[in-house]
């Protein structure tokens, strides 16, 4: 199950709202770089992607996994970082760039959840606040242009 149907379903709004608007500044972060390269001349072929199979059994669960996932991405962008700066792809080191500024704030952020869940969580008047918190998050389209 995905993390934003996940809090939909435990009745956060306000969390489950939150997981939707990120995972919509991801897609808008994969339709950067598949343009990038489509301007670099690159041919592109999109494989299938699988169904999230988590599943979880506390609240907290859901926050960790959210926080793997990011450090997991930022393993994968450093990892072409490289490869390009092996090749002195500089214009695509530059491109980088972006995202490596980006996913030090989508690690914080998810960091930054544990820690709120940490101190709020167990108590629910604290837990309903925060939750109505994270309803007013809104979304703003990357600030990245090509």
């Amino acid at each position: 199950m995905d993390i934003s149907s996940y809090f939909y379903d435990k009745g956060l709004e306000g969390f489950g709202n939150w997981y939707k608007i990120q995972a919509k500044e991801e897609q808008d972060h994969a339709d950067l770089m598949l343009q990038y390269l489509q301007n670099n001349g690159e041919r592109i072929t999109l494989e299938a992607i699988e169904k999230p199979d988590h599943t979880y059994e506390q609240l907290k669960d859901a926050l960790t996994v959210s926080l793997k996932h990011e450090q997991y991405v930022t393993s994968l962008i450093h990892a072409i970082y490289d490869a390009a700066q092996a090749v002195k792809d500089y214009r695509t080191m530059q491109f980088l760039d972006w995202f490596v500024k980006e996913q030090g704030e989508e690690e914080k952020n998810a960091d930054d959840m544990i820690k709120k869940y940490d101190l709020f969580g167990s108590d629910a008047k604290a837990l309903y606040m925060l939750n109505n918190e994270l309803k007013a998050r809104a979304y703003a389209p990357p600030s990245l242009t090509l």
